[in-house]
């Protein structure tokens, strides 16, 4: 995988952000607020959410924009299949990236609005030290892509980059959560292959609350819970229904203190995301039994400095899909859906 070049071109640091941000509250308190910045109110009286932005995004487009960027609800690509449900590990859904000079200023702050709305605030700073490891910065080597029309019935804005796919439907995909498939990952620091324990990865914790409930585990759970060889290819999140083949320790040989842990495992998973995806992906698991008929699998293989702390995991349920592939790095592939003849396109 190559790293994205650093570019700073069209860079919009949080300094200025928090500037134009300042400027507007001047310009409103002035009357003259530039249309960016006048949010329209929802009929609660709401804050703008991510999906009001886009709403705004699709409105300032040009038709030379839309031409490169919107698409048909249904979009198929010649090479790609349905555009709107693909998924990889470092893509760009759309040559232009946000930071170049094919959006304006107004556009990239609202693009930024838009990502920083559907993460809980205090990942957000996370999420931009992944970004400048590994690409550089929010913007860099980052495109996105819009499917159907905001405010008529169903539509998605789709974000992508290295390590990073994210989505914003406003619940109009119908079964799934997240809008879709998403994916997550880091090389800390911008190395390629990181050490054990993987220092200063954001995303590490998350399998170290794994790993520590496969200490928990007595000798014959741990047999059912380790796979030796036969690790599945990491993108392979497609849902194998009820009685579909899946490796590791099925949650019901749990102990309730080790549900409980895994519960715990769940929230940490789903923590860095707003609230309406964190439920969305709750009520598509409970659809389907709860983690119950979910199960927990570590894989021998791959285990960076060959420490017992397993690098790569997978958590699977008949719609449920959380692959944690810990080498060289951290990639993370995350399929949810209440409904799990829900396709995948990948």
């Amino acid at each position: 995988m190559s790293r994205v070049p650093h570019c700073s071109a069209h860079v919009v640091p949080v300094d200025r952000r928090r500037f134009l941000r300042s400027a507007s509250a001047v310009a409103l308190a002035a009357g003259s607020a530039p249309v960016w910045a006048q949010a329209k109110p929802t009929l609660s009286g709401a804050p703008a959410t991510s999906e009001s932005v886009v709403a705004r995004l699709f409105g300032s487009l040009t038709e030379r924009q839309k031409k490169v960027v919107s698409f048909a609800w249904g979009h198929q690509d010649p090479e790609r299949g349905l555009l709107r449900t693909r998924v990889s590990n470092n893509w760009k859904i759309t040559e232009p990236e946000i930071n170049s000079d094919f959006y304006s200023d107004e556009q990239r702050e609202m693009i930024r609005d838009i990502f920083e709305g559907l993460l809980q605030a205090d990942w957000i700073p996370r999420f931009d030290r992944q970004l400048k490891d590994d690409t550089g910065g929010f913007g860099q080597g980052q495109s996105i892509a819009l499917f159907g029309t905001p405010g008529e019935d169903k539509f998605e804005f789709v974000l992508t980059g290295r390590h990073m796919t994210l989505r914003c439907d406003g619940n109009s995909t119908p079964h799934v959560a997240f809008g879709g498939p998403i994916f997550y990952g880091h090389a800390a620091g911008g190395h390629f292959r990181e050490t054990a324990r993987h220092p200063g990865n954001i995303f590490w914790p998350q399998a170290v609350a794994a790993n520590a409930l496969y200490q928990m585990l007595d000798g014959k759970q741990r047999k059912m819970a380790l796979v030796v060889e036969g690790m599945p290819p990491e993108q392979n999140v497609r849902f194998q229904g009820a009685r579909g083949p899946r490796q590791g320790i099925r949650v019901t040989e749990l102990s309730a203190d080790q549900k409980a842990h895994l519960q715990g495992i769940l929230k940490k998973l789903i923590a860095p995301y707003r609230q309406t995806d964190r439920d969305e992906v709750i009520a598509c698991l409970n659809t389907q039994g709860g983690l119950d008929p979910c199960r927990l699998a570590f894989y021998q293989q791959r285990d960076i400095g060959g420490d017992g702390v397993w690098d790569v995991w997978r958590l699977e349920g008949p719609a449920f899909v959380w692959h944690f592939r810990g080498a060289p790095h951290v990639h993370v592939w995350v399929n949810v859906a209440n409904d799990p003849s829900v396709k995948l396109n990948a």
